[in-house]
């Protein structure tokens, strides 16, 4: 590659990152750009199915990608390295094993837990924010199962926690409560003994959904036994137990999952960016304030939905088309075209509940329910992988079945 080409430096191989590169393979010829993909591993993984591997409904490896399986080497030079500081103003990331200088700069560097001060969260508690923290939480869950087949009067090894009921948080529980049966039969263990708690803040559960969805998810999951706190703020989290509401209840648990919220991974904050709430609020082309040549995706932006007056919720969907609109103005800004304003086509949201259960809206608000939801968010996952990488990928790794 010749050192006159402009550079493009891409941060993170999550959804917005892995499509930005797709996409400007797609607009440049080798001879027009050098791009670079920065990524602490040689893999991608889908978030949206960690809360499976979490619960161990998925084989993990299903839910990786090698990167350089669906990104073309010979246009793309990958660097698996860990960021460790953007000098913006030196148009340098700095990296804990090397330098590169960049000429555009997207950064798509993922979430990290959000705890709100919550005393003992941070060490205590798990979080579905990884593929090897997902996993972890997996073999974590059965061991507890596994101890308390060999440790008499600890009962509250098989409670487990999960603190927020969000998308994540809901999804979750809806796949433990698939999970439970498979591991009490394995470990001859009375299915009663175990309990799944649901804790949230809200007086409702998924938040913002609507309430006619929400109530159909909250039933499905009741129905299987999965038990509900609601209204109920999380007040400390120790070792082996939370304290909840105003009356400092005292739940004692065996795991503690926290999916209660989410920010912008810190060297964002680091680096010297503005945050609202833990992220950046980017203009309307996806830039980074007051910086021509920097972009910011994914969960470390907020972009604002200006009809309603607030930010989009950081979705996989708007992460994927913010990277059509990110890639089509890195092109305007090399060859003097006029740079786009983000749009977002919002084309509905589909929740797991585990099993053959789900629930969700598609296209114009249409409701579904069970197993075509079920299959509908199945041809969601599935169209990701096609577009990344194309049938070979989707008969790989897809979810081309219903259930």
């Amino acid at each position: 590659m010749t050192a006159n080409k402009p550079k493009v430096v891409i941060l993170g191989a999550g959804y917005a990152g892995m499509m930005t590169t797709k996409r400007l393979t797609q607009k440049f010829g080798t001879e027009e750009v050098e791009i670079t993909l920065v990524n602490k591993h040689n893999y991608h993984y889908q978030t949206t199915w960690l809360h499976e591997v979490a619960a161990g409904t998925i084989e993990p490896n299903r839910s990786r990608i090698m990167i350089s399986d669906v990104i073309d080497t010979k246009r793309v030079n990958l660097v698996h390295d860990t960021v460790v500081e953007i000098k913006k103003d030196e148009q340098r990331v700095v990296l804990e094993n090397d330098e590169l200088e960049y000429d555009y700069l997207v950064i798509a560097l993922g979430f990290e837990k959000a705890t709100f001060g919550i005393p003992g969260m941070e060490e205590n508690a798990f979080s579905i924010e990884s593929f090897d923290k997902s996993r972890l939480i997996c073999e974590h869950i059965e061991y507890q199962f596994s101890r308390y087949k060999n440790e008499e009067g600890n009962d509250h090894l098989l409670t487990i926690v999960v603190g927020g009921a969000g998308f994540t948080g809901i999804e979750f529980v809806g796949e433990l409560a698939e999970r439970v049966p498979e591991l009490c039969k394995k470990y001859d263990i009375d299915k009663r003994n175990v309990r799944i708690i649901n804790i949230e803040a809200a007086p409702s559960i998924l938040p913002g959904f609507d309430e006619e969805l929400a109530d159909y998810a909250r039933k499905s999951l009741e129905f299987r036994d999965v038990e509900f706190k609601l209204g109920t703020m999380i007040k400390e989290c120790k070792a082996d137990r939370v304290i909840v509401g105003d009356d400092e209840e005292e739940i004692k648990t065996g795991t503690i999952v926290w999916t209660g919220g989410v920010q912008a991974n810190s060297i964002v904050g680091n680096s010297g960016f503005e945050l609202t709430k833990g992220r950046v609020t980017v203009d309307s082309d996806l830039r980074a304030p007051g910086h021509e040549n920097i972009f910011i995706l994914g969960d470390c932006s907020w972009v604002m939905d200006e009809e309603n007056g607030r930010p989009y919720p950081p979705t996989a969907q708007l992460a994927m088309q913010e990277a059509d609109t990110c890639a089509n103005n890195i092109a305007a800004l090399l060859y003097g075209g006029q740079l786009e304003d983000f749009v977002f086509d919002h084309k509905g949201t589909v929740a797991s509940l585990g099993g053959k259960h789900a629930m969700g809206t598609v296209f114009d608000d249409k409701k579904l329910y069970g197993v075509t939801a079920k299959a509908m968010k199945n041809v969601i996952d599935d169209r990701y992988l096609f577009l990344l990488g194309g049938p070979r990928l989707v008969l790989r790794k897809g979810k081309f079945r219903p259930f």
